[in-house]
């Protein structure tokens, strides 16, 4: 009775474990596809910050700024409307005069364009020290692994916007320009901008 007893048990834990198993199919190449985790976080914690530029650069800076830029006008009207202490960014569309070129730290060159009759420094890089081009594009730190690869983002993104600028030099200075531009603003002011698209002369 007893070696009876203890095969039924085996027979039984053994029929729990087959009905426990989960039938996984497998890809192309003979590995499982696993199912995706409800409590991973989403996003992009399984690329590198450069490939996380790269591949959304087109839907998440490029297309956005192109479609819903804000003119000059009225993102400074937008400012008055940020909250003290706190800052905002967007994309803008602007055209003006160069009035300056300043190459005297090669790192972190910029442009000063007469915007509207007011002189507006713009960053051109290569560093670009500055948070626009992330916070307009609406990344959020949730969809990141943790702060380091959010903060290694911006520097990616920095990177590429400046690959896409044309060569700037001093020849510039005199001449209109178009500008696609991040612009980190706070209470009534305009922090950082920063050049996504440069063209030289009118509309």
């Amino acid at each position: 009775m007893k070696g009876k007893a203890t095969g039924g048990l085996v027979v039984a834990l053994m029929t729990l474990m087959l009905a426990a198993c989960t039938v996984v199919d497998l890809d192309a190449n003979g590995n499982p596809i696993m199912p995706k985790d409800p409590n991973a976080k989403p996003g992009y914690s399984n690329q590198t910050p450069q490939q996380i530029a790269e591949s959304s650069w087109a839907t998440r800076v490029q297309e956005p700024a192109e479609k819903q830029s804000l003119s000059w006008a009225d993102m400074e009207t937008k400012s008055h409307t940020v909250k003290a202490g706190t800052s905002e960014s967007v994309f803008v569309r602007a055209g003006g005069t160069v009035t300056a070129f300043d190459n005297s730290n090669d790192r972190e060159r910029s442009l000063t364009v007469s915007i509207n009759g007011k002189p507006v420094k713009v960053l051109i890089g290569p560093v670009l020290r500055s948070n626009a081009i992330r916070d307009a594009a609406g990344y959020r730190f949730e969809e990141f692994t943790n702060q380091v690869q959010y903060a290694q983002l911006t520097k990616a993104l920095n990177r590429h916007a400046v690959q896409q600028l044309p060569s700037v030099d001093a020849s510039w200075v005199g001449k209109p320009v178009q500008a696609l531009l991040a612009v980190s603003m706070s209470s009534n002011q305009v922090d950082d901008v920063v050049a996504i698209q440069l063209q030289q002369g009118n509309p």
